[in-house]
């Protein structure tokens, strides 16, 4: 049993500045040269990645949860005799 649920958005951008973390380091180190501007569409992109993962992430476990919550109703409805009372 999980203890939270999995969050893949969150997953992408930590590896994304993981990576980042790692290319400076390497720059500071020497044994990478490249240029500042390198980085930047790297983060942008990352950020964006991990947003569009978030969003199909939100999206399929919205269309699983409403699968399963009409899969749980199969009770007659609330009203057999043509008004619409609540029970």
């Amino acid at each position: 049993m999980l203890r939270h649920e999995f969050r893949p958005g969150r997953a992408v951008a930590g590896l994304t500045m993981l990576g980042l973390a790692g290319g400076y380091a390497a720059d500071a180190a020497g044994a990478w040269e490249v240029p500042w501007t390198f980085f930047l569409p790297v983060f942008l992109g990352g950020l964006w990645l991990a947003a569009t993962v978030t969003w199909a992430a939100y999206m399929l476990r919205r269309r699983r949860e409403a699968r399963k919550a009409s899969a749980e109703n199969t009770g007659a409805p609330a009203s057999t005799s043509g008004s619409h009372a609540i029970r």
